[in-house]
């Protein structure tokens, strides 16, 4: 995988003097964005040395990771395919943004019924895929691995020794779990899931090899994909004001929670917060798709 340098961008609050930082991860690439980078990273390697020439993977309509695994095959000469959730999208003319994106790299879709994509950890569905699409390097739904947390352990420099806490989004896990493997003992992760539900935990431990962080599970706006108007309006907002894009699945998700807890509190006077900005900028225009049939405000890009 080519370079990559990102840097933090600072926003002192003054209430109880807290100083917020932004690392940019969502600047590393223009299409493999943030976590995504990171995840992908060692896979791509890995598959590159054990000499296969095509990448599975899973994902919904809207995946950051269906786009990023497309162009990253594209850029390096793998054959794609992507397990898409939804068998009814493959009967529908246009594509959405996210997917078109994917087919203009080259990616070859297999729509299956949310029934069936419960299988997607399923050793005998796994070989009725090679039977079907022949030998492929797996990437698992969402990049999560113990080589996508490998490259998650690169998010943090030596200058993030300063902060105290250091906030992400939570998806599968992954990147979390490389953060805390990677933070010194005097910081503290705090976790965003953008779903309902404790099972993250259990998958966190998985990979996590200290017990420095905490889920703050209040911020999930209904659960994955859901979105209200008050969370529109913060990113909205908060590009306003900042200049700084965040999606409304997970960035969004993150800052709305970490800015409220702000407020109420939970941080010691004088605290130095991090937070990682992880990408997925690629989905607004698929959600605002979704957003505009519904007569909602848009997110501004």
């Amino acid at each position: 995988m080519i370079n990559s340098s990102t840097h933090n961008q600072n926003l002192v609050l003054s209430d109880n003097s807290i100083t917020l930082s932004i690392k940019r991860e969502d600047l590393i690439h223009p299409f493999i964005s943030g976590n995504k980078y990171r995840k992908l990273k060692y896979n791509i390697q890995e598959a590159q040395s054990l000499k296969l020439k095509s990448l599975l993977t899973f994902g919904g309509a809207f995946s950051n990771h269906i786009a990023a695994v497309a162009y990253a095959g594209k850029t390096y000469g793998f054959k794609t395919i992507g397990v898409i959730r939804g068998d009814e999208l493959r009967e529908k003319k246009d594509l959405n943004p996210t997917l078109e994106f994917a087919k203009s790299c080259g990616m070859e879709f297999k729509f299956v019924t949310r029934e069936a994509y419960r299988n997607k950890n399923n050793t005998d569905y796994i070989t009725s895929l090679r039977n079907q699409f022949g030998n492929f390097y797996l990437i698992p739904e969402g990049g999560t691995n113990e080589l996508a947390v490998k490259g998650c352990e690169e998010i943090l420099a030596e200058q993030d020794e300063q902060f105290d806490y250091i906030c992400c989004s939570v998806g599968t896990g992954g990147t979390i779990s490389g953060i805390i493997n990677s933070v010194k003992t005097h910081q503290k992760v705090l976790g965003f899931p953008a779903l309902k539900g404790d099972f993250l935990q259990q998958d966190i431990r998985k990979f996590a090899n200290q017990e420095n962080w905490e889920l703050i599970t209040d911020y999930h706006f209904g659960g994955y994909g859901k979105i209200k108007p008050e969370l529109i309006t913060f990113v909205n907002t908060f590009k306003n004001d900042y200049n700084i894009p965040l999606d409304p699945i997970y960035t969004g998700k993150m800052m709305f929670g970490l800015f409220h807890l702000i407020e109420q509190g939970f941080f010691a006077k004088d605290s130095k917060i991090l937070a990682i900005h992880t990408g997925g900028l690629q989905g607004i225009a698929g959600v605002n798709s979704v957003l505009k049939r519904k007569n909602l405000p848009l997110i501004e890009i």
